[in-house]
């Protein structure tokens, strides 16, 4: 976003214009290259942990139920993973007025990194946690692998967000739909 217009001198307080034109915590230079806080970062890492999860617990718990082996149980949680994190970014848009296929577009714009690294830390933390991978549901070593690696993956997720987000890339692909 071009802020010239507002402008009558080359010093300008940017922090002014937080949350104007729904760019809440993003910093805009006179470039138009956008830079991005910590706490935009964090929220959009927020956002993708929350499909995440959802996906992941879910196919854990249908994986488990099903008495699948640990590789097809991490596949399928994995793969939902991926399905919420990206339902999540494609409800947003869609209902801002993009059309399916552009809608899929920006998710997978928005969302593809994000969910990546997370599953990989996450997922790494449980494979090397001894005993997580053959916890049951209802043992304490599963939730607390399984939680654990979440919150690593966020603490991991959150500065590449802040990167890609900076640069236009990842979630920042969104702003303009809402």
């Amino acid at each position: 976003m071009d802020h010239s217009a507002h402008h009558t001198s080359t010093a300008h307080d940017h922090t002014t214009h937080e949350g104007h034109h729904g760019h809440a915590g993003q910093a805009m230079s006179h470039g138009g290259q956008g830079g991005a806080s910590w706490v935009m970062a964090a929220k959009a890492t927020l956002h993708c942990l929350t499909g995440c999860a959802i996906g992941e617990i879910l196919g854990m718990v249908i994986g488990t139920a099903l008495g699948w082996g640990n590789a097809p149980t991490m596949v399928l949680a994995i793969t939902l993973a991926f399905v919420f994190g990206y339902s999540f970014t494609l409800f947003a848009v869609r209902r801002a007025g993009l059309d399916l296929k552009a809608a899929i577009k920006v998710a997978l714009a928005a969302d593809t990194v994000s969910i990546a690294v997370m599953e990989l830390v996450d997922n790494g933390i449980i494979a090397l946690t001894p005993g997580a991978m053959d916890a049951h549901l209802s043992d304490g070593l599963f939730w607390s692998a399984l939680l654990g690696g979440f919150a690593v993956a966020f603490l991991i997720t959150t500065p590449v967000n802040k990167w890609m987000i900076g640069r236009g890339k990842g979630h920042a692909v969104v702003h303009a739909y809402h």
